[in-house]
């Protein structure tokens, strides 16, 4: 998703949401760790085009403080699609000047999600085909900490 846009986009802000009633499996840094080498991995030429950033206010709030005009959300069927489209109606009244970009998710990712792939993990399976090298690294350590 990143490399698309960044295709779309020059520069590209990964917005991280930390909610303090969840637990992610990850922190903070270690998700922008994992997005930076996986960019790195992927496009070495694109790196210094994506900062990553930590919000835990409305998305729309979050990209005017960091001067974003656009949003950019992917899409894997149309459960998401049905979600999305709520949310950028709802962006969209709060923020008329900030844009709502939809992105498919390619083939080859379109079934996957986090979830999936933590219980494949945990359960010992092989997720290596579904995540970048870095990712599979961080999990691999955290599953067997």
């Amino acid at each position: 998703m990143l490399v698309q846009a960044l295709a779309v986009a020059t520069t590209v802000i990964v917005g991280i949401g930390v909610h303090p009633g969840k637990t992610p499996m990850f922190s903070f840094d270690e998700r922008a760790d994992m997005i930076r080498a996986s960019l790195t991995e992927a496009l070495p030429e694109k790196a210094g085009a994506v900062s990553v950033v930590a919000f835990d206010r409305l998305v729309v709030d979050a990209a005017r403080g960091n001067s974003a005009s656009l949003l950019i959300r992917g899409l894997r069927d149309g459960t998401d699609l049905d979600y999305e489209m709520q949310m950028a109606g709802m962006n969209r009244q709060m923020a008329p000047d900030i844009q709502t970009v939809f992105l498919p998710a390619g083939s080859a990712s379109r079934p996957i999600t986090a979830t999936l792939v933590r219980q494949i993990a945990s359960m010992g399976g092989d997720v290596s085909a579904f995540v970048p090298a870095a990712v599979l690294q961080a999990l691999t350590a955290k599953l067997t900490r």
